[in-house]
C-alpha cells in the first residue's frame, strides 16, 4: 500500500508537468511535419558527379503542405558510413518551384545548437534550430547546404520530381545561383517542420513509385499526394492538416529493393515524423510483380505471397495504432499490359485477393478504393487509357489527379476521427 502511495505521489506531479507542457505548446503553436522525403542509399547512377562531391553548395527546392510562423529542417546521413559535415546552411523562398533564384528579404541562416556547422554521425539525422521565416501553405522553400567532402555512401531521395542545383564553393547566400548545374534528385534533406498557430496534424503516405510520382511532371507538383494536399488546403475544415509523401520508387513491403522495405522504414519514415495522426498505405504492387518477373512459380508460392502481404499490412496497422495513428488502406492499382511485370492471370488473382482483404477485413480504419476509380471499365485488369502514363503500371498526371480527387476529406474530419479512434481499439 505504501509503495502505491509513493508511486501516486510521484506520478501526479509528473502528469501535471506533462499537461502544463502540452498547454504551453498549444498556446505557442504546434510543430508538424509539412514536407518530408523517404531516404535511401543513392545508386551509382543517381549519385552526385565526382566534381560535385567536394567543396560545393546544393540548393534544393521543396514544396510545403502547411505553412507556419517558424520552420526547422532535418538533415540525414542515415545511409552514410562516415560522418557528414555541413559547413553552412540557409533557407529562403525561391521565386518559383523550377528556379534557384531567391525572393529578396527571405534568406535566413540555419544553425544547429547555435552553430553554423554541424557533423552528422554515420546513420544519424540532425534537426536544426527553429528559423524565423513565415511560410504559407503550398509554398516552396529553398534549402542551401555547403559541404567540403561527402561520405562515399550518399543518403538521398532520387525520385524527387524536382530539380536541385549545384555550385562550387560556398554559395549558400548567392540569391541568383546562376550557371548552376541541374540535378533532378534530393540529397541529405529528410524533413521540414513548421510551427502552426492552431492545432494541427500531419497525414503520412507510405508507398512506392505510384506515390513517389513516377510519370508526374518535374517541378510540376502533380503527384496524387500533391492534388490531395491542394484539396485539403481549399477546404476550411481540413486546412489545419499537413501532408508528407513517403513514397519510394520500387519499394516493397517484404523485401528491400530501391530503398528499405516498408516494414523496416515505418518507424523512421512515419512514426518519427512530427504530428502524424493519419497514415495512408499504398504498397504491394512491387511485391506482387517481382514474384514472377523472371520465372513462373507454384500456386503454393502465390498463396504464400498473398498471406505475407496481408501479414505485413496487419503489422503496420498494429504498430501505427500503438502510436495513435489511424491507418487507411488503399487498394492496389491494376498493372495489366505492363512490360516490366508482364502479369499473368495468377498475378491478377493475387492482386484481387489482396484488394478483397483490404476492402472487407475491417482491419484498416477506412479504405480508399483507388482501383475502382482508375481501372479501365472495359479491361478491369488495366489502367484506364487516359489515366495511363504509357507503361501500363504508373498513372499519368491526369490519373494522379483522379486519385487525389477520390480521397474523401471526411476521413480527416474531427467527428469521424473520434468515431474511428473508438472503433480502432476493437481491431485486432
Amino acid at each position: 500500500m505504501r509503495f502505491k502511495m509513493i508511486c501516486r505521489a510521484i506520478t501526479l506531479p509528473f502528469v501535471s508537468l506533462l499537461l502544463a507542457a502540452a498547454q504551453a505548446e498549444t498556446s505557442q503553436g504546434l510543430w508538424v511535419s509539412s514536407w518530408a522525403a523517404a531516404q535511401q542509399l543513392a545508386e551509382p547512377q543517381n549519385m552526385l558527379a565526382p566534381e560535385e562531391r567536394h567543396d560545393g553548395t546544393l540548393r534544393q527546392i521543396v514544396h510545403l503542405s502547411a505553412g507556419g510562423s517558424q520552420l526547422q529542417i532535418r538533415l540525414s546521413n542515415v545511409f552514410g558510413k562516415t560522418p557528414l559535415t555541413i559547413h553552412s546552411a540557409r533557407v529562403a523562398v525561391p521565386v518559383s518551384a523550377s528556379q534557384p533564384t531567391l525572393q529578396l528579404g527571405t534568406d535566413r541562416p540555419v544553425t544547429f545548437n547555435g552553430h553554423d556547422t554541424v557533423t552528422l554521425p554515420p546513420g544519424a539525422e540532425y534537426v536544426s534550430d527553429s528559423i524565423d521565416l513565415r511560410t504559407s501553405p503550398l509554398s516552396n522553400i529553398a534549402v542551401s547546404i555547403q559541404f567540403a567532402d561527402l561520405p562515399d555512401e550518399e543518403t538521398s531521395h532520387p525520385g524527387s520530381r524536382a530539380t536541385s542545383y549545384f555550385l562550387p564553393g560556398n554559395a549558400t547566400s548567392d540569391p541568383d545561383f546562376g550557371e548552376a548545374r541541374r540535378i533532378d534528385h534530393w540529397f541529405f534533406l529528410s524533413e521540414i517542420d513548421v510551427r502552426t498557430a492552431r492545432p494541427a496534424a500531419s497525414i503520412a503516405i507510405l508507398g512506392d513509385s505510384i506515390t513517389d510520382g513516377h510519370g508526374a511532371t518535374t517541378n510540376g507538383n502533380d503527384r496524387w499526394p500533391d492534388d490531395l494536399t491542394r484539396r485539403l488546403q481549399q477546404n476550411p475544415d481540413t486546412r489545419n492538416l499537413a501532408l508528407i509523401n513517403l513514397g519510394i520508387g520500387g519499394n516493397r513491403l517484404l523485401h528491400d529493393g530501391l530503398g528499405p522495405n516498408a516494414m523496416a522504414r515505418l518507424d523512421r519514415d512515419v512514426i518519427a515524423r512530427l504530428g502524424v495522426r493519419y497514415l495512408i498505405l499504398l504498397e504491394g504492387i512491387n511485391d506482387l510483380g517481382t514474384l514472377t518477373r523472371t520465372a513462373e512459380v507454384s500456386a503454393t508460392e502465390h498463396e504464400a505471397l498473398v498471406r505475407d502481404i496481408i501479414a505485413a499490412y496487419q503489422q503496420i496497422i498494429r504498430r501505427a495504432h500503438q502510436q495513435n495513428i489511424l491507418v487507411y488502406g488503399a487498394t492496389i492499382l491494376p498493372d495489366g499490359g505492363s512490360e516490366y511485370y508482364h502479369p499473368e492471370p495468377a498475378n491478377e488473382a493475387d492482386r484481387q485477393a489482396v484488394n478483397q482483404w483490404i476492402r472487407t477485413s475491417g482491419h484498416f480504419d477506412a479504405v480508399i478504393d483507388f482501383e475502382i476509380a482508375i481501372k479501365d471499365p472495359q479491361q478491369p485488369n488495366r489502367l484506364r487509357p487516359d489515366y495511363d502514363s504509357g507503361d501500363h503500371l504508373h498513372p499519368s498526371p491526369l490519373g494522379y489527379k483522379a486519385m487525389g480527387d477520390l480521397v474523401p476529406l471526411h476521413l480527416f474530419d474531427a467527428t469521424e476521427d473520434r468515431r474511428r479512434t473508438d472503433h480502432k481499439s476493437q481491431i485486432p
